[in-house]
């Protein structure tokens, strides 16, 4: 689960990260995790440090983005990525690694975002923040700080992945079913995830031969 802070929305306009956290998800629960402020010798808008808490000597004094940058590459690898409001962070993720001449090597996106709309349809907003409080998942510490907001992400994604286990009968969910997911149309979504139910039921419990 990657979340970055950015001194705005859009790589292509001169916008830059200033704090990343990446956390990896195993079997159900957060195993590692990279957080670290970034310096990219940008301007920290004024709403922006007052949004984040982020100020301009907090990123100064940051260790500098040709160094963060490559080890959050490394540290990603090449598990599945994924966010919420994923398309946001990974086009940052591809800006930053192209200024250094690096490519990411995750294999497949996921966005919580998208998952959440197609498996718990009709909620009042899917913000990460209303969303969370919606289904019960709290912050530890305060929103839109990487680590904070990654954290309650990486909550969501794995009561996305109990529920549709509870839900489909799903004895674990892989990360290649939820990128799978992330592409179909909501409407699509049910009769696909109980059509790879009963494929897994059957590859686990095959027909007796005569």
């Amino acid at each position: 689960m990657l979340d970055f802070e950015t001194t705005g929305l859009s790589p292509a306009c001169g916008d830059r990260i200033t704090e990343v956290a990446a956390l990896r998800i195993v079997n159900g629960r957060v195993t590692e995790r990279f957080v670290s402020l970034v310096n990219c010798g940008a301007y920290i808008p004024a709403f922006i440090s007052e949004l984040t808490g982020i100020s301009q000597a907090m990123v100064d004094s940051a260790p500098p983005v040709g160094r963060v940058l490559p080890q959050l590459l490394e540290f990603i690898g090449s598990d599945a990525l994924s966010a919420h409001n994923a398309s946001f962070d990974e086009k940052f993720l591809h800006a930053e690694a192209e200024r250094l001449g690096m490519v990411p090597g995750h294999q497949g996106l996921v966005c919580s975002l998208k998952l959440s709309r197609r498996v718990f349809p009709g909620l009042s907003s899917y913000k990460l923040g209303l969303l969370s409080g919606q289904l019960g998942i709290r912050f530890r510490s305060a929103a839109h700080r990487a680590e904070a907001d990654a954290e309650v992400a990486a909550d969501l994604l794995i009561h996305i992945a109990r529920h549709l286990g509870q839900t489909y009968g799903f004895g674990s969910v892989a990360p290649q079913l939820l990128v799978s997911m992330n592409k179909l149309s909501a409407a699509k979504v049910p009769a696909w995830l109980r059509q790879m139910a009963d494929a897994a039921q059957l590859a686990e419990n095959p027909p007796q031969s005569a």
